[in-house]
């Protein structure tokens, strides 16, 4: 799965997340948990917390690292999780894309959500549901950048920062 990626100007490795990658994907979710509205967390995630996710994240469910190949930082991760828990709901997924807030705009989410996608297919699924924060524009174009249309707006169903929050809708067909 190791596939090095130019993104303007940083040259990224793609590969299945490790247990090692643990606190480096907390430290760039829970910046997302605590200044942005891009997850509906309320509660940053402890080491621990997180290397439970991680091994959660294995086979189909996978989650990958961007690895800046010059400094061997993570620079982003992405996942799948499942979409609903009833039976008839496990072809299709989640997607999850978080970009560390330094190395945003270079190309790294666009070359994870490329391979999440390919990952996806491989493991057999037919859909793949991204649920955005409505104003997220980035988040949004980088989805419809690789095939994701909009489906639907889901009217104020969450609330953070004091403020209530619209969830964008949408899918990629496998």
């Amino acid at each position: 799965m190791s596939d090095p990626k130019q993104a303007a100007g940083t040259r990224v490795t793609i590969r299945p997340a490790t247990a090692a990658d643990a606190g480096a994907i907390a430290e760039i979710y829970n910046r997302e948990v605590t200044e942005t509205t891009a997850t509906f967390d309320l509660v940053p995630r402890t080491l621990e917390g997180q290397q439970e996710w991680l091994a959660a994240r294995s086979g189909a469910f996978a989650a990958i690292v961007g690895v800046d190949t010059t400094t061997r930082q993570v620079v982003g991760f992405a996942s799948l999780s499942p979409y609903k828990e009833r039976a008839a709901y496990r072809t299709t997924v989640e997607d999850s894309i978080y970009i560390h807030r330094d190395f945003g705009g270079r190309g790294i989410g666009k070359a994870l959500l490329e391979r999440l996608i390919e990952v996806a297919r491989q493991s057999g699924f037919h859909s793949v549901i991204a649920r955005i924060e409505a104003s997220s524009t980035a988040s949004r174009a980088l989805h419809s950048s690789c095939g994701f249309e909009l489906v639907g707006i889901e009217r104020e169903v969450g609330r953070k920062f004091h403020r209530w929050l619209d969830v964008a809708v949408m899918q990629r067909m496998l």
